[in-house]
């Protein structure tokens, strides 16, 4: 690489790591704690390219870009922000910034970045209307890497001219998505109309969903469980549409072009949609997000029984070593029930283990063997934890934790075998009745006799 980078950024390390690898890449490198020397640096010509975090002592580096733009016309500018949501992807591709990158970012990839902006002396242009929108209202949470990819992905799709298939498991949020897209495009002003097979069915169903739409969205929901003689019905809404109609958006819970070459889609219909693709991530490869998920539905409950309610340690560990088969709609509604019936304001890791003990069985998540052994299960999930933690340690009590962790399922589980017999389950398990009381107490576990048929 050739040229001068300006690096903006109050974090010392970050500026150090930057100056060093820009350095070793052939740049000239000039790294600054303020936006204030910044912004004089950039009035005075300097810089081909410039690496700007968003919060910085002395101001905000995207409202910077219209200055910055205004006073150096083609400077390329590479947002990098720790305030790692949609609506900060968003307004760095409103203030037509040339990239953004959210914190940790993975340096090869930045210089990589770093490499396009110096080569292409243009600005890219994704002019998107103001949103005033705070971002504790928004729908979609996650601060994970898969995440900040849908993020970006949304933003980059927003006002283009093209349809979107959202795809992923069910209750990873697809619908919500096509939702999002609508409301912060510049289309948000008209109709949004959610078709569903049912509307489909209808004999006007074409006009009228086209009256209704106007030129805002329409969403096809689940488009490849369609029947054959819907999906006629949705070709013919697409073609009636005209250059003026709405927008057409999907969701699936398979890949578009899979569903097509299986036969479940039909070819004309998959090719009226094929634009861009934005695959949502399973809850179970976005772990780091999980506690933030739930602490944002304890925010959402109903009632004044659910306020101040808060996740214990414990409860916190038992979220991420789950699952979740049902995605975040299960988490949802998991939390939202933990929140009305725990006993105190912190949620415990018993009522939490409790709880997702109860859920119904589900097929293994990809990648996990259904003759998978216990020790490697387990050991995959531990793994997992510490991994979710980087070069930090998790919280102080791991042991003691995770025992409780095992221990609540399995007496709860021999418990239910036996018909809540004490005697019996404290036998199959090979320990002391008195010891399975003392565990049932500490780990507050529901005990129901009942006569159990074997």
């Amino acid at each position: 690489m050739d040229g001068t980078v300006l690096v903006a950024d109050d974090d010392r390390t970050i500026r150090t790591v930057l100056t060093q690898a820009l350095t070793r890449a052939g740049c000239k490198v000039q790294a600054t704690s303020s936006l204030t020397t910044l912004m004089r640096w950039i009035g005075e010509g300097r810089g081909d390219v410039v690496i700007s975090d968003v919060a910085m002592p002395d101001g905000n580096g995207l409202e910077m870009l219209p200055k910055i733009a205004q006073d150096r016309p083609g400077l390329p500018v590479i947002v990098i922000s720790a305030q790692n949501t949609i609506m900060t992807a968003i307004k760095a591709a409103e203030a037509e910034a040339f990239d953004y990158l959210p914190k940790p970012f993975d340096l090869p990839d930045l210089m990589k970045r770093t490499a396009r902006a110096l080569e292409s002396g243009e600005r890219r242009s994704a002019k998107l209307p103001e949103l005033q929108v705070e971002d504790n209202a928004l729908p979609l949470v996650g601060r994970s890497t898969p995440m900040q990819d849908v993020y970006s992905l949304i933003a980059k799709v927003l006002n283009v001219e093209l349809p979107v298939i959202v795809t992923g498991e069910s209750g990873t949020g697809k619908s919500l998505v096509g939702r999002v897209i609508h409301d912060m495009s510049d289309r948000r002003s008209m109709p949004f109309v959610s078709v569903t097979e049912t509307e489909l069915r209808r004999p006007d169903a074409v006009s009228d969903l086209l009256s209704r739409a106007k030129s805002g969205t329409i969403l096809f929901e689940d488009i490849s469980d369609l029947s054959d003689e819907l999906q006629v019905k949705a070709v013919h809404l697409i073609d009636a549409a005209g250059h003026n109609g709405p927008r057409f958006l999907a969701t699936s819970q398979t890949d578009l072009s899979v569903a097509m070459a299986a036969g479940a889609l039909r070819n004309d219909l998959f090719y009226r949609l094929d634009g861009a693709v934005l695959a949502l991530p399973p809850l179970r490869e976005r772990v780091e997000d999980i506690v933030l998920l739930a602490e944002h539905f304890l925010t959402q409950g109903d009632g004044i029984s659910t306020m101040g309610r808060r996740l214990s340690t414990e409860a916190s560990d038992a979220l991420r070593l789950y699952g979740w088969p049902g995605n975040v709609r299960q988490l949802e509604n998991t939390i939202k029930r933990l929140a009305l019936t725990a006993r105190d304001e912190e949620i415990s890791g018993a009522e939490t283990s409790a709880a997702l003990a109860a859920q119904p069985s589900a097929a293994p998540v990809a990648g996990v063997l259904v003759d998978e052994k216990l020790s490697e299960s387990v050991a995959r999930h531990l793994q997992r934890y510490f991994d979710l933690h980087g070069g930090e340690l998790p919280p102080p009590g791991l042991y003691p934790r995770i025992l409780r962790e095992i221990e609540t399922p399995l007496i709860e589980i021999a418990l239910d075998a036996t018909g809540g017999n004490q005697a019996k389950c404290a036998d199959l398990l090979g320990i002391n009745r008195n010891t399975l009381r003392k565990k049932i107490t500490e780990l507050d576990i529901h005990v129901t006799r009942r006569r159990k048929l074997m």
